[in-house]
C-alpha cells in the first residue's frame, strides 16, 4: 500500500497528543468534543459491539514519535526558558521582600516538573519507536520456537 504525502500530513495530524476528531457542526471549547463525556456505549477491541480497533501501525507509532521530538520537546523546553526568564526578573524586581524568597521556589519546582516531562516525553518518544520491533521479534522468536521443536507430523 503506498501512502502520498497528503495521506502522511493527516496521519501526523492525527496523531497529536490529544488530538479529538471534530464532526462538522460541533462547537470547539470545553462544551465541545474536547470536553470530558461518558462513553457511548461499549467501547473496546474485548467488548461485545465495541470498535475492535486495537492496534496502531508503525507509521502512526513512527509519527506519534516524531510529534514528540519535533514539537513537544521544542515547545516544552522553550516555555520553560520563557517562564525560567520572566520568573528571574520578577525576583530581581521583589529583591529584599518575601514574595522574592516566593518565586524562587516556585521556579524551582517549576524547573522540577519540566525536568519530570521532558524525561516523561522522552521515555514515550523511546516507547513508539522501539514498540514495532518488540511485536517483529516476539513474532520471529514465537516462529523460531516452533522451528526448534520438531513435530512428529514433520515426517508424515
Amino acid at each position: 500500500m503506498s501512502v502520498d504525502g497528503d495521506q502522511v500530513a493527516d496521519l501526523q495530524v492525527g496523531m497529536r497528543l490529544n488530538h479529538v476528531p471534530v464532526e462538522p457542526g460541533t462547537p470547539a471549547g470545553p462544551t465541545g468534543p474536547a470536553a470530558p463525556a461518558a462513553p457511548k456505549g461499549p467501547m473496546g477491541p474485548f467488548v461485545p459491539g465495541g470498535s475492535g480497533d486495537f492496534a496502531s501501525t508503525p507509521a502512526q507509532k513512527k509519527a506519534a514519535a516524531g510529534t514528540i521530538e519535533t514539537e513537544l520537546e521544542p515547545n516544552t523546553k522553550k516555555a520553560a526558558e520563557h517562564a525560567d526568564a520572566d520568573t528571574g526578573t520578577a525576583q530581581k524586581g521583589f529583591e529584599g521582600w518575601e514574595t522574592a524568597a516566593g518565586l524562587k521556589k516556585v521556579a524551582d519546582t517549576w524547573d522540577q516538573q519540566v525536568k519530570n516531562l521532558m524525561g516523561r516525553l522522552a521515555a514515550e518518544k523511546t516507547a513508539l519507536r522501539g514498540a514495532s520491533g518488540l511485536f517483529a521479534r516476539n513474532d520471529t522468536g514465537i516462529g523460531n520456537q516452533f522451528l526448534a521443536t520438531p513435530s512428529k507430523l514433520n515426517g508424515l
